[in-house]
């Protein structure tokens, strides 16, 4: 089965089958039909996968100093004028988190986050 990193990578290049048109709402909306509808037919997410689910919006709020709790498509709609910039402007700050998931700080942290999903 593919990951959601698959699924998205196909998403950032040809999003009209999965979204009609490039929106960050609409694709915030399809990623968590996706958890459920894995969910529902008993297909784990994977540690990285659960990783994204748990922690892009909490580095989202720190990354942009946004204290109150709000869902990160309008984090990453505050500095995007139409819903197609912030659909390009998620994936760049997708790659930015996937880097700092990687870094050796959150290797630590990622494990205390699987431990509790688990």
């Amino acid at each position: 089965m593919s990951t959601v990193f698959d699924l998205l990578r196909r998403i950032q290049h040809n999003p009209v089958p999965y979204l009609g048109s490039p929106s960050v709402n609409g694709l915030a909306i399809f990623l968590k039909g996706y958890a459920v509808a894995r969910k529902e037919v008993g297909a784990e997410l994977s540690d990285r996968e659960a990783w994204f689910y748990e922690r892009f919006q909490p580095w989202l709020q720190d990354k942009l100093g946004v204290r109150s709790a709000t869902s990160w498509p309008k984090l990453v709609m505050l500095s995007c004028q139409d819903e197609q910039a912030g659909f390009k402007k998620f994936f760049e700050l997708l790659a930015e988190f996937q880097r700092w998931s990687s870094s050796a700080s959150a290797t630590s942290s990622r494990a205390a986050v699987v431990h509790r999903l688990h």
